[in-house]
């Protein structure tokens, strides 16, 4: 079953130069050229530009068609993969946190606010927290967009960065019914 999208609005284009950067990376520069032919895109994008969410959706819907996976999993290994050239772009957001969890507990009162100065109007899911259990972060996430397998991919991207493994459990999710998506996050020794 693909993934159900209910309600569009814009993805900044910074979105768009990360999935290019990660394709091209892992199967060339044609792989990307060969995606927005099928998709039917001209993979003009600027990175403070906005694009209709349709696009992304577009992407990896094709993605997923070529390489046979779910589009669940093409999210998350965009997500997993795309962090590395975040922290190399924005060394700030990540250069003063110690381990994974630590980043991930700033992402609505630092960086998401930090991503919105930078894009202008640029559209950031919200995330809660609850660190009542010493080892296992539960993190609810809510965005319109329903890209909890992008989110999902992204935290484990944080954990490669620190040096870090994490095992993600997810016992809620909007493409079921939930009002947010519900994951439980521990980190591997």
């Amino acid at each position: 079953m693909g993934m159900r999208w209910f309600l569009r609005g814009s993805m900044k284009g910074i979105v768009f130069n990360l999935l290019e950067e990660v394709v091209s990376m892992a199967h060339g520069d044609a792989a990307w050229d060969a995606l927005l032919d099928a998709a039917g895109l001209d993979g003009a994008y600027t990175s403070l530009g906005s694009y209709d969410d349709d696009q992304i959706f577009a992407l990896v819907k094709v993605a997923s068609e070529t390489l046979s996976l779910p589009q669940e999993d093409v999210l998350r290994w965009f997500g997993r993969k795309a962090m590395p050239l975040l922290a190399g772009r924005y060394p700030a957001f990540f250069g003063s946190h110690r381990d994974a969890r630590a980043f991930l507990l700033t992402l609505n009162s630092i960086i998401h606010p930090e991503v919105r100065k930078l894009y202008p109007g640029a559209q950031t899911p919200v995330f809660d927290f609850d660190t009542s259990l010493a080892d296992v972060l539960a993190i609810g996430y809510n965005s319109p967009r329903r890209l909890c397998a992008l989110a999902e991919g992204f935290m484990h991207g944080a954990a490669d960065y620190y040096g870090q493994r994490l095992e993600i459990g997810q016992t809620q999710c909007m493409h079921h019914g939930a009002a947010r998506c519900m994951f439980h996050v521990r980190t591997v020794a």
